[in-house]
């Protein structure tokens, strides 16, 4: 096994293997330098490995979707549902065993859309749709639904600015960049890598397969 360096990083398509867990595409990465991995050390929580795949569940599964051109930070954490046993409306909150089954609350799916950049050491709650394009702040903590193209941070995180002006996010989303064929996206590739939509657009609308 190769040693860390934190010039590498860890292709989610190639080392997941918790069936509650959906990657799609072969370009999300999280860099894994500074701890055990991906499934071991960001998803917490979640049913479906070595350990928990023995359970019989007691309520329906949350599940993580990932798409793809994903970055995760180091140290990130997605927190699941699977310890969501503390209820706030009851006096005492301590998960009695008797008493798990009434306690939990799901929160649903976890759904990280394409082309988001999580921060080092953010944390994401169960739940939290977080939309194309956006990014997490490092450190931050967020518990609610992040628009696409947003920046967010701190704890809670709260939305700080959008990356684009409002219609060329609109514009951005129309495109369905993350559903073009390789073909397709490797040709218009340098131009996503740059900041005109003009050019971003013409190139599109010639584009022929």
């Amino acid at each position: 096994m190769k040693n860390k360096h934190w010039s590498r990083v860890e292709y989610l398509h190639e080392t997941v293997k918790n069936k509650n867990i959906t990657i799609k595409g072969q370009h999300s990465y999280y860099s894994d330098c500074w701890d055990d991995g991906f499934e071991t050390s960001v998803v917490r929580y979640l049913y479906g490995d070595e350990v928990s795949l023995q359970w019989e569940p007691l309520w329906e599964i949350d599940k993580l979707y990932i798409g793809d051109y994903v970055c995760i930070g180091a140290q990130a954490v997605i927190l699941m549902g699977g310890n969501h046993t503390h209820r706030m409306d009851w006096f005492s909150l301590y998960p009695f065993m008797d008493k798990l089954e009434e306690a939990y609350i799901g929160k649903g799916d976890t759904h990280i859309h394409d082309g988001v950049w999580i921060g080092m050491r953010a944390m994401i709650m169960p739940g939290v749709t977080v939309g194309e394009g956006a990014i997490i702040v490092a450190n931050s903590v967020v518990s609610k639904n992040v628009e696409p193209y947003s920046i967010v941070g701190g704890i809670p995180a709260r939305h700080l600015k959008y990356r684009f002006e409002p219609k060329i996010i609109e514009q951005l989303l129309s495109l369905n960049i993350y559903q073009w064929s390789e073909q397709k996206f490797e040709t218009l590739r340098p131009l996503l890598c740059q900041s005109s939509i003009d050019k971003l657009l013409i190139a599109e609308k010639q584009f022929i397969e």
